[in-house]
C-alpha cells in the first residue's frame, strides 16, 4: 500500500466570483518528486498558497490531508510548523542582510531580544554546506548571484526542518549549469526522505526529475502521469496542459531580411558600482526582417548591453556608437530611445516591467502617453478603446482592460508588457528574456507575434538563456562571454554544442 504524505481534496477557490480552482484532488508519496504542471492561469501556484497557508482555511473548499491528519492552515507559519516549506519564484531574501540572517529571519536562534548569532553562524555554515553554498555565511545576499540565493532559500527551508518541500519555478531565473545543480539537489533530498513538490515551466527538467506528473487546465485537474508506468514525455505533457498536440515548438517563418538597420558599434559599458567593464568592446548588426539572438551564460553582459543601448539606464562610462538606419544616434535617455523607434522589454516584468498595482490599460499606454493625449489631458475613453484593441491582438486573457496587471498569470503579464512597448510603435526591439517563466502555449503566441514582427520588416534583438529559443526563433546568434562578444553563427551553423565550445574556450581560467 503506497503511503502518501499529502492529499489535496476537492479544492475549490474563487477570487471575486471566478472559479480559479474547480474541484482540484491530487496526492504526494512519501519520499516522492511531483511536479505540477499547466499553462499560466491553470491554477497551480494557487493551489500551493493553500497548501502553503498563503490562503487560510476558510477562503476555499475542499481538505488538506497531510502526514495522515487533516489540517486547517490559518497562514504560513502554520505549514512550516508541519514542515512544509513553500520556495516562490520571487525570492523573498532581504539584499542588504547577511545570508544567516536571512536564512533565520523570523527563526532566530536564540532568546526574545537576544540573538545567538554564535548559533546563527554555525548552523546557516552547516545548512550551506548541505546545498553546496561556500560562502561566509556572513556575505551579503547583494553579493551572491541568483543562483546562489536559490540555493540560500532551500538553505533556509532545511533551517525549518522541512519535511514537504515546494518549489515554484526555481530554475526559471537560472543557468543550465545552476538548473542542473539544483535538481541534482533535489534528487540527493529525495533519497534523504524529503518530499518535493516542483512548479515548472522547463518541461526538460520535469521529465529529468519527476516521479508523477500532475497536469492542471483551467483550474481543474485533467490527470497524474507515473515514470516508466505512462508516456511521461513532453510531447504527451503539452497535450495535457493545452488539451491538443503542438507538433512545432518554433512557429516557421519565411525570412526577408533586408539591409542592416541596428548596428552597435564598439560599445563598452562599466559596472556602474565596481572598476569592471561589462560589455568590453561589443559590436553587433541587425537587419530588417530578422531575428538576431543573444546567447551565453547568466553574467555574460546580454542584459546589460541591452540596458545600456536603451537609453543608458544601466551602467556608466559607456563609449560606442549607435546606428539606425544607417544614421548615429544619440540614445542619453529612454525618452531618446523612444523617440528613435526602440523599445527594450526587460527580462524583469515584475519590478521593471509593468506598474502591477495600476490596471491594464494604464500599463499598455504608458511608454507612448502622446497617443492618447489632448491638450496635456488624457483622453480616457481612447485609452480604453486603444488598450482593448491591444489585449485582443495578443490574446491577453483578463476580465477587462480595468483588471490590475498584478492579478493576472504571469503569461498574460508578458503580453501586456509587450504591448506596452508595441503601443509605442518601434521599428527596432530588444525582447530580453521575453518567455521567461510562462508556459508553453503562451510561448508559442509571443513566438507567433515576433514572426508577425519581422513580417512588418522590423527588427527584433531576442536574448534568451533557452538554447532550443535562441535556435528555433533566429536568424542569427551572437555568443557573449564575460562582456565580449565571442562567436556569431548563422541559423544553419548554430547548435547547442558549437554555442557552449565558443563560451567555455574564451572562459577566463
Amino acid at each position: 500500500m503506497k503511503d502518501y504524505l499529502l492529499k489535496m481534496q476537492n479544492i475549490t477557490k474563487l477570487f471575486s466570483g471566478v472559479r480559479a480552482l474547480n474541484d482540484v484532488s491530487f496526492d504526494v508519496e512519501e519520499g516522492e518528486i511531483h511536479a505540477i504542471v499547466g499553462e499560466n492561469g491553470a491554477g497551480k501556484s494557487t493551489l500551493m498558497n493553500i497548501l502553503s497557508g498563503v490562503y487560510g482555511h476558510g477562503s476555499y473548499e475542499g481538505n488538506i490531508i497531510y502526514a495522515g491528519e487533516e489540517c486547517r492552515f490559518s497562514g504560513i507559519r502554520d505549514s512550516e510548523d508541519k514542515g512544509i516549506v513553500i520556495i516562490h519564484q520571487e525570492l523573498a531574501l532581504v539584499p542588504k542582510m547577511s545570508i544567516a540572517e536571512n536564512m533565520f529571519l523570523g527563526n532566530e536562534r536564540g532568546k526574545k531580544m537576544n540573538i545567538d548569532w554564535g548559533a546563527t553562524y554555525s548552523e546557516a555554515d552547516a545548512h550551506m554546506k548541505v546545498v553546496g553554498l561556500k560562502e561566509s555565511s556572513r556575505t551579503l545576499i547583494k553579493d551572491i548571484s541568483v543562483g546562489k540565493q536559490q540555493l540560500v532559500e532551500i538553505a533556509k527551508a532545511l533551517a525549518k526542518k522541512v519535511r514537504l518541500l515546494i518549489l515554484d519555478e526555481p530554475t526559471a531565473s537560472l543557468n543550465e549549469d545552476d538548473s542542473q545543480k539544483l535538481l541534482a539537489l533535489l534528487i540527493q533530498f529525495k533519497g534523504e526522505g524529503i518530499t518535493s513538490i516542483l512548479i515548472s515551466h522547463k518541461l526538460s527538467e520535469v521529465v529529468q526529475v519527476a516521479d508523477r506528473i500532475t497536469i492542471l487546465r483551467d483550474g481543474a485537474t485533467i490527470e497524474t502521469l507515473t515514470k516508466n508506468v505512462d508516456d511521461t514525455g513532453e510531447g504527451r505533457i503539452i497535450k495535457g496542459m493545452v488539451g491538443r498536440e503542438i507538433h512545432d515548438r518554433f512557429p516557421k517563418r519565411k525570412s526577408s531580411i533586408g539591409d542592416v538597420s541596428l548596428e552597435v558599434k564598439d560599445w563598452t559599458v562599466y559596472h556602474p558600482l565596481y572598476e569592471r567593464k561589462v560589455c568590453d568592446n561589443v559590436s553587433i548588426k541587425v537587419h530588417r526582417g530578422e531575428v538576431v539572438g543573444i546567447s551565453g551564460l547568466m553574467g555574460a553582459g546580454r542584459s546589460e548591453l541591452a540596458m545600456s543601448v536603451f537609453g543608458k539606464i544601466y551602467g556608466r562610462g559607456i563609449s560606442g556608437s549607435v546606428y539606425l538606419d544607417g544614421k548615429e544616434v544619440k540614445l542619453n535617455t529612454v525618452q531618446d530611445a523612444i523617440n528613435n523607434k526602440l523599445a527594450y522589454v526587460t527580462e524583469d516584468r515584475k519590478t521593471n516591467g509593468l506598474i502591477l498595482s495600476n490596471p491594464i490599460r494604464v500599463n499598455v499606454t504608458l511608454a507612448n502617453l502622446r497617443r492618447i493625449s489632448r491638450h496635456g489631458r488624457i483622453d480616457n475613453d481612447r485609452e480604453v478603446t486603444d488598450a482593448n484593441e491591444y489585449k485582443d491582438m495578443l490574446h491577453v486573457k483578463c476580465n477587462s482592460v480595468e483588471q490590475k496587471a498584478g492579478s493576472l498569470s504571469g503569461g498574460n503579464q508578458q503580453k501586456v508588457l509587450l504591448s506596452k512597448w508595441m503601443y509605442a510603435q518601434p521599428e527596432f526591439l530588444i525582447l530580453d528574456e521575453p518567455t521567461r517563466g510562462i508556459d508553453v502555449g503562451a510561448k508559442y503566441e509571443i513566438y507567433n507575434f515576433i514572426n508577425e514582427l519581422v513580417a512588418q520588416n522590423k527588427s527584433v534583438v531576442m536574448i534568451s538563456s533557452e538554447m532550443p529559443e535562441i535556435l528555433g526563433m533566429c536568424d542569427r546568434i551572437y555568443v557573449m562571454n564575460e562582456g565580449r562578444i565571442v562567436a556569431e553563427y548563422s541559423h544553419d551553423e548554430a547548435s547547442q554544442e558549437k554555442i557552449m565550445s565558443s563560451i567555455l574556450s574564451t572562459s577566463a581560467s
